[in-house]
């Protein structure tokens, strides 16, 4: 993993005739995790899209820096159908023609608790596994960069906060850029917290301590009191 840079995105973005986002100026701080919320069409995904190099057909008026070392995890979890869980995740190396490593995508894979389903294939995996398959296989990407959108929507309660804290953990010292609509995860995960309009964004004050905090102390459950009542005013 090379060094965590951070990241930074001004101006207007459209596609087409189609506005998407007015007057950002975003920055992700390098080393940290910053969490991104907002109404569903205010442009998250499409910030995502273009520090992914993902921006083919989005116009942007404006300046971007950073991204290149990127790991994303999109909103599908975008597995290939005839591939096995092991397969899906080692995708990445395969596609690089590198020879990919089969014993690090397994232990990845236990990791997120899929140990019993290596050899599925996706139509046999649960919607919540087919996620942490999809997760599995950005970690295992090891970028100095990741950009997730709504990575653990899928998922139960107690499996949401496992994975919260098992992704924390594992990406320690990386420049992480989350897009969520789930306060409480905002709340235990943001160093810095923004919530994102069409005009804008706003900046809430994240909880003391290091992440993934307690979801019931106190500071966290103020933190995603403020951002509920926050985002209702959209």
């Amino acid at each position: 993993m090379s060094i965590a840079p951070a990241l930074y995105l001004t101006g207007h973005a459209k596609i087409g005739d189609q506005s998407i986002f007015e007057g950002l100026d975003l920055t992700v701080r390098a080393g940290e995790w910053t969490c991104l919320l907002g109404a569903s069409g205010v442009g998250k995904s499409t910030v995502l899209r273009l520090f992914a190099g993902l921006g083919d057909g989005i116009d942007l008026d404006g300046a971007m820096a950073g991204g290149g070392n990127v790991a994303l995890m999109a909103q599908d979890d975008l597995l290939l159908p005839w591939l096995t869980a092991l397969d899906n995740v080692l995708i990445g190396a395969r596609l690089r023609g590198e020879v990919a490593n089969k014993a690090m995508g397994r232990a990845v894979l236990e990791r997120v608790g899929l140990a019993a389903h290596l050899h599925k294939r996706p139509n046999e995996l649960s919607g919540g596994q087919r996620q942490r398959v999809a997760l599995a296989r950005t970690l295992m990407e090891d970028r100095s960069v990741v950009l997730l959108d709504e990575p653990f929507s899928a998922l139960d309660a107690l499996t949401r906060a496992q994975m919260q804290e098992l992704t924390a953990e594992l990406l320690v010292g990386r420049t992480v850029l989350l897009v969520t609509h789930d306060p409480g995860e905002a709340a235990r995960l943001g160093q810095t917290i923004l919530i994102m309009t069409q005009s804008g964004l706003s900046d809430v004050e994240a909880p003391s301590g290091a992440i993934p905090r307690p979801v019931d102390a106190a500071d966290v459950l103020l933190a995603q009191a403020t951002l509920l009542k926050k985002l209702r005013k959209q």
